[in-house]
């Protein structure tokens, strides 16, 4: 292979980038360029450091072998990166593989032959070892910030200049994000919840990106290459690729622009990978001139976030059915278990215990409805408001155009807002929906606190239902088992309730034609929308599902209660009545042994009476005097 050609190319590989002519020409001398085969490994987990590597064509990914023995892939590495490049200061074992992804060309350097350079060209030297440690410390700070997973820390060595407002930065090469999400990623180091954690929210802003690009090309914006790379990038992401790289925190400044431009910058940069080019060659795919034409943050952002959230429903509606299904069967199961109804936390009159499951069942039924009705608010969006909701700078009809192709992209039946200068400053669709949410935690957390209570004990409490035991309950005291599966509703509902007072108070701060909170109230809903649905599987499968009840101990507590006395009301009268509860909890006995010890009905008479079937439902019930 011509060794100049390889010169040029090693002049564009971060670790070489400082050298001259003359030296890349020493070190062109030593390279060796090997062709490995798809699925072949450069180097292995546990093997010592010998070469350093660099892609002259090809694709490679980073593995490191989980507890289950499965690779888990760490990062992606194509042309021009290079791995292995810690060999040159430290022979330590590799502590991930590499793998081809495709048939690869690689440039292969045996780090003795490297030293040798080294010792005769101390200036090849200080060069390639300086450019070594900014390389590491670029990772390390990488590896250590709350955004990004371990993954990083294994970044590729090359980087490519971007410029924004405020001047040139320098982008990893390996990543479709660019200068803006750069700095943003610097600057929001808050949360430590990247947008990543939400696919789904991602996948809404590639619908936006894809309905606002077909508009944009009806209407003649830009030509059919750029409109197909765009419509392609889109669909992979849509289709779940590229996730990992809409790195911005949940919490930020800026009313949403850092979110919006790390979606433009991603699908521009796929964009132009699709188009032949390289990333960050804007000039032929540019993320605000052609992925963000006819939009602003402040219509593209809340139209995103509303497809995700409608989409996000479905999925939380569908985990309150399975819980609610749980609650039915519990309920059939224990029709026939008798037990003590309580008011005030005082005994009240019996009950069965499926009765009291079927209220569960019945009172989260509710809020489908409810959740259905909010998220539907959703539906309609400022798309085409642009900056304020005058439209600016789009063309006349693109709202309407991008509206059609946001329906069909969605399978969603969006509409404009009757008043896009309103819809822009307005967010109070997520606080209705926010609050249906909150509704419902509510509803989930005092099940949660009854549950706790019916199965308090065993031997001191309540004692009626038995939860699932799941991990012992005291590093004290043996023996002790906690509900702690309804704790965890509690505490999540208690988070939900803080998030929902979060989104009213940032919808209050609103100001003029824009509310710039818009992110704290994304990122709220979001993870109350995100605990609720882990949470109510957790509750289902992990407690409603395997609980049993004492069925013995039920009956015995209502006989003998005092309670079952209201049952007596209409045959033997309030005051005889209110006689017989007033000796009860003095003398100890129960009501049964003290209407029978008076004679005041006979056996068959008081046990037709404290019959489940008579007392769980009105029914006329006389006896002759």
């Amino acid at each position: 292979m011509n060794k100049k050609k390889i010169e040029i190319f090693l002049k564009e590989v971060e670790l070489f980038s400082d050298l001259s002519n003359e030296e890349l020409t020493l070190i062109s001398k030593i390279i060796k360029i090997e062709q490995y085969g798809s699925k072949t490994f450069l180097f292995k987990e546990n093997v010592a450091r010998n070469y350093i590597y660099v892609i002259y064509e090809g694709e490679v990914e980073l593995l490191k072998t989980t507890p289950s023995d499965k690779n888990k892939r760490l990062a992606y590495f194509t042309k021009g990166e290079s791995l292995g490049e810690a060999s040159i200061i430290d022979d330590s074992p590799h502590s991930t593989s590499a793998r081809l992804v495709s048939h690869s060309s690689i440039i292969v350097i045996d780090r003795k032959d490297l030293k040798k350079i080294f010792e005769s060209n101390k200036n090849i030297a200080i060069k390639i070892i300086t450019r070594l440690s900014r390389l590491i410390s670029r990772r390390m700070s990488v590896s250590n910030s709350k955004f990004i997973n371990v993954g990083t820390q294994y970044i590729s060595g090359g980087t490519r200049k971007e410029h924004d407002l405020l001047g040139d930065r320098y982008v990893r090469n390996d990543v479709y994000y660019g200068v803006q999400t750069l700095r943003a990623l610097e600057n929001f180091n808050i949360s430590g919840v990247p947008l990543s954690f939400y696919p789904t929210l991602i996948k809404g802003f590639a619908m936006v990106k894809k309905a606002a690009a077909k508009a944009n090309h009806e209407l003649g914006l830009f030509d059919d290459n750029i409109a197909n790379a765009i419509d392609e990038a889109c669909n992979e992401i849509i289709n779940g690729k590229y996730i990992s790289h809409f790195v911005v925190d949940m919490i930020q400044g800026g009313a949403g622009t850092s979110t919006n431009m790390n979606a433009n910058e991603v699908i521009a940069n796929r964009a132009l990978e699709l188009l032949g080019h390289k990333r960050g060659e804007y000039e032929y795919c540019h993320p605000n001139n052609h992925v963000n034409l006819s939009q602003s943050t402040n219509d593209a952002y809340p139209t995103a976030v509303k497809i995700a959230l409608i989409k996000r429903n479905k999925k939380l509606v569908k985990e309150l059915l399975n819980l609610i299904s749980s609650f039915k069967t519990k309920a059939e199961e224990f029709s026939r278990v008798i037990k003590m109804g309580r008011t005030q936390l005082q005994d009240a009159v019996p009950m069965t215990l499926g009765q009291a499951f079927e209220a569960y069942s019945i009172t989260l039924e509710e809020e489908v409805d409810r959740l259905t009705q909010n998220a539907n608010l959703f539906l309609e969006v400022n798309m085409g408001a642009t900056a304020i909701g005058t439209g600016i700078n789009s063309e006349p009809g693109y709202t309407r155009l991008v509206i059609g192709h946001l329906r069909d992209v969605t399978d969603l039946d969006i509409v404009s807002a009757r008043n896009l200068v309103e819809a822009t400053q307005d967010t109070s669709s997520f606080i209705m929906y926010s609050s249906a949410i909150k509704r419902l935690s509510i509803k989930l957390s005092k099940i949660s606190n009854d549950l706790r209570l019916l199965s308090s004990g065993p031997r001191a409490g309540f004692n009626e239902i038995n939860l699932p035991p799941m991990q012992p309950g005291s590093s004290i005291m043996p023996g002790k088992v906690n509900p702690v599966i309804p704790e965890v509703v509690n505490q999540i509902a208690f988070k939900v309730i803080g998030n929902d007072l979060t989104v009213s108070l940032a919808a209050e701060a609103g100001q003029l034609e824009l509310n710039v909170m818009e992110p704290i109230m994304v990122q709220s809903i979001f993870e109350s929308t995100e605990m609720l649905n882990s949470g109510m599987k957790t509750f289902r499968i992990r407690c409603i599902d395997g609980i049993t009840a004492n069925e013995e101990h039920c009956k015995k507590m209502v006989l003998g209660s005092i309670g079952i006395i209201t049952a007596l009301n209409p045959i033997l009268g309030y005051e005889t009545c209110t006689t017989l509860a007033k000796e009860a909890s003095k003398t100890g006995k129960s009501v049964y042994e003290l209407i029978l010890e008076k004679e005041i009905l006979t056996k068959e008479q008081l046990e037709l009476v404290l019959d489940p079937e008579n007392m769980l439902k009105p029914r006329k019930l006389k006896f002759n005097k």
